[in-house]
C-alpha cells in the first residue's frame, strides 16, 4: 500500500501546526484510498520515524515524504537527507522516497500569486 507523509520544520507555537492539520484533512478528503500522515523536524511530533513506523504498521510499504517547506535551505539539503537515510535504514521493508520541498514547485508558486492578486 502507498501513503503519504507530509513533513513540517516544527515549532514551539502548537498554532503552528494547524495549517498541517488542515492539509491532511484536506489530502483524508480528497484521496481516502492513501492514508496521510504528518512529521516533523524537531519540537513537534510525531517525528518522521514515528510517522514511518505508524504507516508501516497500517500496511503502508511505499510511502513518499513530501516536504511542506517553501525552499531547499539547508535543514532539507543536510539534515534532512540523512534523516531519510535514517529511516531507510530503520525500516528497510519500506520502500521510502522524497519530493523536492513544495515550494519548489511551479503550481504552488502560482497559487501564492493568485493569492496575492486575490488580495489586491
Amino acid at each position: 500500500m502507498k501513503a503519504i507523509i507530509l513533513f513540517g520544520h516544527g515549532a514551539r507555537d502548537i498554532r503552528w501546526r494547524e495549517p498541517f492539520d488542515r492539509l491532511a484533512t484536506l489530502w483524508k478528503g480528497q484521496h481516502p484510498a492513501t492514508p496521510v500522515a504528518l512529521a516533523f523536524l524537531e519540537m513537534m511530533e510525531p517525528s518522521l520515524s514515528q510517522a514511518i513506523a505508524t504507516l508501516n504498521a497500517r500496511g503502508a510499504t511505499q510511502i513518499v515524504v513530501v516536504p511542506v517547506f517553501f525552499g531547499q535551505g539547508g535543514h532539507l539539503r543536510n539534515d534532512f537527507p540523512v534523516l531519510l537515510e535514517e529511516c531507510r535504514n530503520q525500516y528497510p521493508q519500506v520502500s521510502l522516497s522524497a519530493t523536492p520541498a513544495v515550494g519548489e514547485d511551479e503550481a504552488v508558486l502560482q497559487a501564492i500569486v493568485d493569492f496575492g492578486a486575490r488580495a489586491l
